[in-house]
């Protein structure tokens, strides 16, 4: 790997990648057991990991065409654990800021990357523990919890290891924020470090990482960013008989019911659309009064009026 890609704050276009500058898999297999569907997708991830919003729109659509024949364990990679080693020649928060701006243009998914100038994070921890706090009172809310930090970071520029902020998106969320502070501080740690070790194990190397088992040891690797086809085709290949649903809707709004804020690209590769339909489609709706928007540097996210 070159040196020029083992920051993992920089995104590598070609790999789809935020990789990580260490990790080497252990010699200890790992079998991935499923619990109550048929394939369980255990998706390394890190809350400020720009390639893991790259790939939203992604697995927002699989969630909707094969949501029955999966679910997802969500696990922190601890991408950043402070800023004391210097390479891919970033040494300092300073340094991210425009590599976060060409990570945006390149998955066409918003992000300000002034936050590395303005209130920069010293590490990804805090957020990843937060998210293991949040898993213990509501797996389906610390899914949504995780969508309000990313948006609070990418959109807001909001410093996500800093406790007020977590607890503004915990409380988005409705989640209990006295319970989440005390696992924050307690048990939260304990299953973080649980992930990082099983990381280790299953050979991360990088983020994103999404692994496909259906229990029987047969188990697929989707690394990085990828078209949403590579993500299908995995879980296909492993469980043939998963029912497709049609989510193609001709009310323009019906997205916006289950996920309460939609950039362009998410909505284009949903409903299959081009990204300059979506755009259209989009800004069509909020010129009309019927959707709010966000406007940042790089783009924009809409939500129900």
């Amino acid at each position: 790997m070159s040196e020029e890609k083992t920051n993992p704050l920089l995104y590598d276009p070609v790999s789809g990648m935020c990789e990580m500058p260490f990790g080497e898999k252990s010699n200890e297999t790992t079998n991935i057991s499923t619990e109550n569907k048929p394939i369980k997708i255990v998706y390394y991830t890190d809350p400020i990991c720009s390639s893991c919003w790259g790939i939203e729109p992604q697995l927002r659509k699989l969630k909707l065409e094969y949501g029955d024949a999966f679910e997802i364990d969500y696990r922190m990679g601890g991408l950043l654990p402070n800023w004391s080693y210097n390479s891919g020649g970033i040494s300092k928060p300073s340094d991210v800021a425009h590599h976060w701006d060409e990570a945006s243009l390149h998955y066409e998914m918003p992000i300000d990357g002034n936050v590395w100038l303005e209130d920069p994070l010293d590490s990804s921890y805090p957020s990843c523990i937060a998210m293991k706090a949040a898993q213990m009172q509501d797996k389906e809310k610390a899914v949504k919890f995780m969508r309000i930090l990313r948006e609070k970071l990418y959109l807001e520029k909001k410093n996500i290891a800093k406790w007020e902020n977590i607890a503004e998106a915990a409380k988005l969320t409705g989640l209990d924020i006295q319970k989440l502070k005390k696992d924050y501080e307690g048990d939260a740690k304990k299953l973080f470090e649980e992930d990082l070790r099983l990381g280790k194990s299953l050979g991360v190397r990088g983020f994103p990482t999404l692994f496909f088992s259906d229990g029987n040891q047969n188990q697929l690797t989707v690394y990085g960013s990828k078209p949403y086809s590579s993500y299908e085709n995995a879980l296909l290949a492993l469980f043939p008989d998963a029912k497709k649903k049609n989510i193609k809707n001709e009310n323009p709004l019906a997205l916006f019911d289950i996920f309460p804020t939609l950039a362009p690209k998410e909505y284009s590769i949903i409903l299959d659309k081009t990204y300059s339909d979506a755009k259209i489609i989009l800004e069509k709706l909020y010129q009309q009064g019927l959707l709010d928007k966000r406007m940042i540097k790089n783009g924009s996210v809409y939500s129900r009026k």
